[in-house]
């Protein structure tokens, strides 16, 4: 927990008191009704991602081409992509949310208002144009600024503790809007966050009231037909099967791998942040280029689509799992090692959140276990997402969660070998090495912006 959420958090030593509170009933109150709007700001945000996805990657090259869409078409977008990312950070006020390559973030206080539009901007050109990047580091960072927001405009002397729990309640709302579960947002946001205790319950309540309120956007209220909602769980899962010593056994060696390809990852995104600060533009275009050419190699190799590397995986993950028989071995070696490589460059430089791209390397590496003796799909995929998972966000309980919800209600029959998985990869992760440079835990404020260092 930050200096900032103990300073803001509620006290603590009598929780009912604070429930009791005027100003904590108004939050609540309050709280609900910023549901609504903050998860149709969120839904519209992951919309127009999609929507300008699709357009540039898909309509547009099918338009122009009639042989089907060039191995090379991404290449040109995705330096627009670095050039876009990397004016947005320099030049904006802030830093345009937290550098991913140091991990999954949360806390730490609202997010300020003047820096809302880089971080939108910035998150904007990442997803849209090829980085392997997911939205939920910026949508949290979305949600709490706008309820911060909205308090500043109701009082301008608000305290600390209205503020921190609105945007709280912000995040929620916003990132439960991707997750399609509000039990779900509030493990991730609680466990990045650390709190933990009474003030875990004070924060929460808000959070889960706003989220919930705000899933009325997608779900529909009596006869107003919601939006739709952005389901995490799988539409075609396969065949569950009861654990046995083989799967366990297995999930041992998949938790150490899950945690030495994270260790790997994370040292292609952290080693290159020196050489990223040296020239902000040029080097992100330069890696924008590196990210292209590596889905134009995966498309020429594989006769597959460049697709497969670029985005966060969200929506690739359940097509691969679908048709996860017909990818030789190595094609899914292959698949892995562009996805990683594209996956650590985009760390380094762009803005977005690790999540997505962990769990479609962790399905990438359980489908080519699949072929283990006495190993079995669904395990050898949860196995996989939740190591990767676990090794990227050093999150335990939230990457059980993602890897057995992914599953539905097999999921529940493969929580053994998850667990297992998980444990020592977030174990194995923790014994190794930082890897790459360490200048600071963050990026370089932003009064510190020079040509050089942003």
């Amino acid at each position: 927990m930050s200096d900032s959420q103990r300073a803001a958090a509620p006290a603590v030593r009598d929780p009912a008191a604070v429930i009791r509170s005027k100003p904590y009933l108004m939050a609540l109150v309050l709280a609900a009704i910023l549901g609504i709007p903050i998860s149709a700001v969120a839904y519209g945000f992951l919309a127009l991602v999609s929507a300008i996805q699709e357009a540039l990657f898909d309509d547009l090259p099918q338009a122009i081409f009639t042989g089907g869409v060039p191995a090379w078409w991404p290449v040109p977008w995705l330096v627009l992509c670095g050039l876009l990312t990397g004016a947005t950070i320099r030049y904006l006020p802030g830093n345009c949310g937290h550098s991913p390559a140091f991990g999954f973030k949360a806390g730490g206080g609202p997010t300020p208002d003047r820096e809302l539009p880089g971080i939108i901007l910035a998150a904007l050109a990442t997803l849209s144009l090829g980085a392997v990047l997911g939205p939920e580091a910026p949508l949290i960072a979305i949600g709490g600024g706008l309820a911060a927001l909205t308090v500043h405009l109701i009082r301008k002397d608000a305290p600390p503790m209205a503020l921190t729990i609105m945007a709280s309640a912000g995040s929620f709302a916003a990132i439960s809007t991707l997750l399609g579960s509000p039990v779900l947002g509030a493990f991730l946001i609680m466990e990045a966050a650390g709190i933990g205790g009474a003030t875990l319950s004070l924060v929460a309540l808000p959070g889960l009231l706003a989220s919930g309120v705000g899933a009325l956007v997608f779900i529909g209220l009596d006869n107003w037909t919601g939006l739709g909602t952005f389901s995490l769980a799988l539409p075609s899962v396969p065949p569950a099967v009861e654990p046995t010593v083989a799967t366990m056994s297995w999930a041992l060696a998949m938790g150490a791998a899950g945690a030495l390809l994270g260790w790997l990852i994370r040292w292609i995104g952290l080693s290159l942040r020196p050489v990223v600060h040296a020239s902000r533009l040029l080097v992100t275009a330069g890696l924008g280029l590196v990210i292209g050419l590596t889905a134009m190699a995966y498309q020429l190799i594989s006769g597959n689509s460049f697709n497969q590397v670029l985005y966060s995986g969200q929506d690739a993950l359940p097509e691969l799992v679908e048709h996860a028989a017909d990818y030789s071995l190595g094609v899914l070696i292959l698949l892995a090692a562009c996805k990683t490589l594209a996956y650590g460059l985009s760390l380094s430089a762009f803005r977005g959140g690790p999540v997505f791209p962990a769990m479609f390397i962790g399905a990438v590496l359980g489908i080519a276990a699949n072929e283990l003796p006495g190993m079995s799909l669904a395990p050898a995929i949860g196995m996989g997402i939740g190591a990767m998972c676990a090794a990227m966000l050093r999150l335990p309980l939230t990457s059980t969660l993602l890897a057995t919800l992914l599953l539905g209600t097999d999921g529940v029959v493969v929580t053994p070998q998850v667990v297992v998985a998980v444990a020592v990869s977030f174990v194995v992760t923790n014994m190794l090495p930082t890897p790459g440079p360490q200048p600071a835990a963050h990026d370089p404020a932003p009064a510190a912006k020079s040509h050089g260092a942003t």
